[in-house]
């Protein structure tokens, strides 16, 4: 079997271009899906029974149904109501609502691994649940979360190949492009399986030292 990639020497920036475009996805799907995440879980472990419900509910049909889904529904399905969302913004709101649901389940079981007698003697010194919440117990379940949300990142950077279907053009898309322009069924696939590599491995070591790091502190 001969290989060629003799196109990489024209075509290199789309691939380039093509990684970007798939790093922005993923680090803003990320970041949003990360605050919105918060948000679910300190409502998961709420007292108030309606806000438990609703973020159990959205939670369980977020994680229940495919990722593909969720972007087709967001970019094709929310026309027939009038909202018309172009391309990257389909996706990153796709991407967002995933990875919120995911990053809630990690924040509640972090939240709930903190020991209890942190949250009396918080209270004791006068400091009120948001207080506690923000100052003593989201800084160390963030900490101890640290990997589980590295971890989903690396996720999110492998399944924003999934909004290829919507035509946004990211690695997927693009070695789609490549692999019917110049009839190379596998080359194009090759190439962006080991730009994804890197990606991934590099930014699993970036969080490995950043780890490291917190626990010396």
């Amino acid at each position: 079997m001969n290989l060629n990639f003799s196109f990489l020497s024209e075509h290199w920036p789309a691939f380039l271009s093509a990684a970007w475009t798939t790093l922005q996805l993923s680090a803003v799907g990320v970041i949003l899906g990360t605050i919105l995440g918060v948000l679910f879980a300190l409502m998961r472990i709420s007292t108030i029974t309606p806000l438990k419900f609703l973020a159990s509910a959205y939670i369980e049909i977020i994680r229940g149904t495919p990722m593909v889904v969720q972007i087709l529904i967001i970019h094709y399905g929310l026309t027939t109501v009038g909202i018309n969302l172009p391309a990257f913004m389909s996706g990153v709101v796709a991407l967002t609502i995933n990875s919120s649901a995911y990053m809630a389940e990690v924040f509640r079981a972090g939240i709930q691994a903190i020991d209890k007698g942190q949250f009396e003697a918080a209270r004791s010194l006068g400091m009120t649940r948001t207080m506690t919440m923000r100052h003593v117990v989201l800084p160390q379940a963030f900490r101890n979360m640290l990997p589980a949300i590295g971890n989903e990142f690396i996720i999110i950077i492998k399944d924003s190949s999934l909004v290829s279907f919507i035509g946004i053009g990211e690695l997927m898309y693009t070695a789609r492009i490549f692999q019917g322009s110049l009839y190379l069924p596998l080359e194009p696939l090759l190439v962006i399986a080991v730009i994804y590599f890197i990606m991934t491995f590099t930014l699993s070591n970036l969080l490995q030292a950043l780890e490291r790091k917190l626990k010396k502190s």
